[in-house]
Order: C-alpha cells, then sequence, then structure tokens
C-alpha cells in the first residue's frame, strides 16, 4: 500500500520555486513602468501621403520651437523634443501639485519610400509640428550594351 500524506494548503514543501518565480514576473517586461505621479509627454502623429509627398503632423504642445530636432535618413524619420522644467518658489509658497512634464521624448517611423532631405520643409505653429517630406524621385533602371 502507498503512503498517504494530509493536504496541507500552507506548506512550502509543494511549491517548485521556478515556476512561482515565472509566474511572479509574467507579464513585467510586456509593458513598461510607468512612475506614478509623473505625466508622461506623447508625441501623437498623422501621415498622410500623396503621389510626391509625405505630410506629418505631429503634435508638440508646450515645447519651443529651439528644442525639436528632425533627423531624416533615407525612409527612416526621427522626431525628438525636450521640456526643460522650470522652478521658481516664492517665499512662503509651496507647491501643491505639479502635473508639467519635463523630460525628453522621441518618435521614430518608417516611410514606404526614401524622402528627399534636402526639399524637406518643417513648420511649428500652436504645439503643431508639420513636415512636408517630398518623396526622393525613383532612379531609372540603365540598360548596359554588352561589348
Amino acid at each position: 500500500m502507498s503512503k498517504l500524506a494530509r493536504y496541507d494548503p500552507f506548506s512550502l514543501s509543494r511549491i517548485d520555486p521556478l515556476e512561482d518565480i515565472d509566474d511572479l514576473f509574467k507579464g513585467f517586461f510586456v509593458r513598461p513602468v510607468a512612475f506614478e505621479g509623473r505625466p508622461q509627454m506623447q508625441i501623437k502623429m498623422d501621415v498622410k501621403e500623396s503621389d510626391d509627398t509625405y505630410t506629418v503632423h505631429a503634435d508638440i504642445p508646450g515645447v519651443k520651437k529651439d528644442d525639436i530636432h528632425v533627423s531624416i535618413d533615407g525612409n527612416q524619420v526621427s522626431i525628438s523634443a525636450e521640456t526643460k522644467e522650470e522652478k521658481e518658489e516664492k517665499k512662503g509658497e509651496k507647491v501643491l501639485r505639479s502635473e508639467r512634464y519635463s523630460g525628453k521624448v522621441v518618435r521614430s517611423f518608417t516611410l514606404a519610400h526614401d524622402v528627399d532631405e534636402a526639399k524637406a520643409q518643417a513648420k511649428y505653429s500652436d504645439g503643431v509640428l508639420e513636415l512636408s517630406l517630398p518623396k526622393k524621385a525613383v532612379s531609372s533602371a540603365r540598360k548596359l550594351a554588352i561589348q
């Protein structure tokens, strides 16, 4: 006859430590960790395509024009913006709540066609960055004569 054991739900001897650690961290690295009380700045965009140009409208409110940088590398476009925290406290005044973001945010995306960097234009007005990104002319194939 086999040995009978009484079930104890609080016993640590039945726990497989490797399996339980996997369950503990499952999904932990799937989402980035957000710090409570700190607002997150995001760049929200609309990208439109016509026959010869991409037009991008990116919402970047509260950022100075000089703190926005756009880089183009072939069909890869990156937009970065940085805001600096300004601390000004007067005597007898304390900050009860601060929801304004300070830091750096970057947004990159890939387009279907290469962009002509020389003809690209950018305008920033009322918190909206507008990019006009002309498509690079496709070079036509050249037929070589065999000698």
